[in-house]
């Protein structure tokens, strides 16, 4: 019997309803702990606000030491510590007991661990580099500390993106080139990438099943480490067809210019931010008694802001993408002429990721960065094939 990837000819799948049942409900308990995430976080954050214990802990880092630095550093490794220690039962829950409840994760719990120790050590790397930065320009330049921090920002976000693949990912992943049997397929990948004025220095597989069910695919990287990676899951379950159509969506990305686009998007988006934190931050010092808009007690009152700011723009920025996402499914289905394939590839990822094929339309709106998965089969089913 030949494989998926040999028989390049297979009919569209269809989508399984016992797995599109799974996948609602999926959904709807993943919706429920997203909320209450938000609403034990803003809690916490306004308790350290109004009880006095943000004060109370400044005071304590002051009582031992003057230097900003290590104030900044000592005051973050204990908020953000609370805060970890605090949601280390929900991220079990929703990380490990719920993937494995609906059999999505082939993870291990010692498994687990290991990835949520590497992802800590990671966010208190890059997050207290963060930190730093911020308060070093709310101490250097109080008046307009915002402008300054968003352009750090900014650098810091074009760096990351050329330095993950290199850097970060292989830190979760093992990367390969593709093997001998799979060389027609890079070909083709290649080719498609050429087509679409995409330089890229590879095609990769990386093992996505150690650790879960999903597919997916992905152009990672900036520059001199652009370049094409696929999921073992994906090349393991998907004909060559879907694969092309797949990544042909993430090449409309790039010949739309939407990496650069969104990070002026959300370049602007972050110094509205910061601008209207810093109003708040101006005001904080009045009401709650701040030394200054650098007072390490002010974090609270900072995050709630940004954490507020996020909240009600999301839509907007989710807006944008889904608007993103639909040219980029266009430029796919015109590059490839594939609608049957790419039609298929969607059905397929919406059974193998349980991902919600219709929902409902205010979550659509609000959360969801990418268009109902329903609307963009339905376009692909639609588009006549070459």
């Amino acid at each position: 019997m030949l494989s998926p990837q040999q028989n390049p000819s297979l009919e569209s799948t269809e989508l399984d309803p016992e797995r599109q049942e799974q996948a609602k409900e999926y959904a709807r308990i993943q919706r429920r702990f997203i909320f209450l995430d938000l609403i034990l976080g803003a809690g916490l954050l306004l308790a350290w606000l109004v009880t006095g214990w943000s004060v109370q802990l400044r005071d304590w880092i002051t009582s031992w030491t003057t230097n900003p630095w290590l104030s900044v550093l000592a005051y973050g490794a204990v908020f953000g510590g609370v805060f970890t220690l605090l949601d280390l039962p929900l991220s079990y829950y929703t990380g490990y007991l719920l993937p494995h409840r609906f059999k999505q994760s082939n993870q291990d719990l010692k498994g687990w661990l290991a990835d949520l120790v590497k992802g800590l050590l990671i966010s208190i790397f890059l997050g207290g580099l963060i930190l730093e930065m911020v308060y070093f320009t709310l101490r250097s330049a109080p008046g307009a500390w915002w402008v300054w921090a968003a352009g750090f920002l900014l650098v810091f976000n074009v760096l990351l993106s050329n330095l993950a693949p290199v850097l970060l990912f292989p830190i979760f992943y093992k990367f390969t080139p593709l093997a001998e049997e799979d060389q027609a397929l890079r070909e083709r990948l290649l080719d498609l990438a050429e087509k679409a004025g995409a330089s890229v220095m590879g095609v990769f597989r990386f093992d996505m099943s150690r650790r879960t069910k999903s597919a997916n695919a992905g152009l990672t990287g900036l520059g001199n480490t652009r370049r094409i990676i696929l999921g073992d899951t994906l090349l393991d379950e998907f004909t060559h067809d879907e694969i092309e159509t797949v990544l042909a969506h993430e090449l409309g990305h790039h010949a739309n210019r939407d990496i650069p686009l969104g990070i002026a998007i959300g370049t602007g988006l972050t110094l509205g931010g910061l601008y209207l934190t810093s109003l708040v931050l101006d005001w904080g010092v009045e009401i709650f008694g701040f030394n200054s808009v650098s007072d390490l007690a002010a974090l609270p009152l900072f995050a709630i802001c940004l954490g507020i700011f996020g909240l009600l723009t999301s839509p907007l920025s989710n807006g944008f993408s889904r608007w993103r996402e639909k040219m980029a499914d266009e430029y796919a289905l015109q590059l490839t002429g594939k609608g049957q394939a790419y039609a298929s590839a969607l059905k397929r990822l919406s059974d193998q990721n349980l991902a919600e094929v219709d929902p409902p339309a205010w979550v659509e709106f609000i959360l969801h960065s990418h268009p109902a998965l329903g609307k963009r089969i339905q376009r692909a089913e639609n588009f006549p094939n070459q």
